[in-house]
């Protein structure tokens, strides 16, 4: 604080970081008596300041370490809050070349947990994510070698905007020629820096823009809905199942768990889902219901 605002009094510092000024005052003069080069100025504009302009890292922490605990914890992850309030903290000890990347890194990715389909094993980290971080952090446009799902590689000039984790799996949120899109970072063959600074869209809000894409991505994936109860116990069951493609709803009077879940078309959803026999009880639509019936009646022709 002492660095960012040149000033302070005890009572600022007492607000903020949310002690007594009592307190601060005292961890104000201990700061002193560590050999900081601190002193009070007395009177009515006073404070308390850095003896000429002095500047020091507080935290000791490395460039690359601030960069990197803000990626991992910062505000726009599943952090806690008082993991997110320690970093707000931590923030103003960091010397003015390492702040502006950690708090960019703080709002450089959103963490979504649940996977696009049966969530994956443990994945390694994609070759050239620390590089593509980088550019996201500090704004410059990059070249990549892009491999898409039909094994088409491509060179693109993207302007990185945010990194998103879906399950464990990694993707870029980028501006391009062609608009904003997204690309695994798994699939990035080479990146290039160019050193221009990316443009960004106005109003652009990475968290925003996620939701949509996540949103579209699951409609795409899922057109057909169903929905009905689960027992409570099986709720993990469908997760593992099914991943993003189930929607938990309230309790019902019963015990049971409200569901909607998602797949490609009526039949091969019953079939995802016809293994959990009655602790899944869907109701609608009526093809996915007929199918379920369906399958249920081979089933018992079979093995009755």
């Amino acid at each position: 604080m002492l660095q960012s605002r040149g000033q302070v009094t005890a009572a600022e510092v007492g607000e903020e970081l949310e002690v007594s000024e009592r307190t601060a005052r005292r961890d104000l003069e201990a700061l002193g008596m560590a050999g900081l080069p601190i002193y009070s100025k007395q009177g009515r504009n006073g404070g308390w300041q850095l003896l000429g302009g002095a500047r020091t890292d507080l935290s000791g922490l490395t460039a690359a370490e601030a960069r990197a605990l803000f990626l991992v914890a910062g505000p726009s992850s599943t952090a806690t809050p008082d993991v997110k309030a320690a970093l707000r903290k931590l923030v103003r000890a960091l010397p003015e070349p390492f702040r502006n990347d950690a708090e960019a890194a703080s709002v450089a990715i959103v963490s979504d947990p649940t996977a696009w389909g049966s969530p994956a094993y443990a994945r390694p980290a994609p070759e050239h994510l620390d590089i593509v971080q980088r550019a996201v952090i500090e704004g410059e446009q990059v070249e990549i070698g892009y491999t898409d799902r039909e094994r088409k590689t491509t060179q693109r000039v993207v302007h990185p905007l945010g990194l998103a984790t879906k399950g464990q799996v990694w993707y870029l949120v980028a501006d391009t020629a062609a608009g904003l899109r997204t690309f695994r970072v798994d699939r990035v063959q080479a990146v290039t820096p160019l050193g221009e600074t990316v443009v960004r869209p106005p109003g652009f809000v990475l968290a925003e823009a996620w939701k949509l894409i996540a949103d579209e991505v699951d409609q795409r994936r899922s057109p057909v809905w169903a929905s009905g109860t689960a027992e409570a116990s099986s709720i993990w069951l469908l997760r593992m199942l099914l991943g993003s493609r189930v929607r938990i709803g309230p309790a019902t009077s019963d015990g049971r768990v409200e569901v909607e879940v998602g797949g490609k078309n009526a039949r091969a959803l019953a079939g995802e889902v016809a293994g959990l026999g009655g602790s899944l009880r869907l109701t609608e639509p009526a093809d996915v219901v007929a199918c379920l019936a369906e399958i249920g009646r081979e089933l018992v022709a079979l093995y009755a």
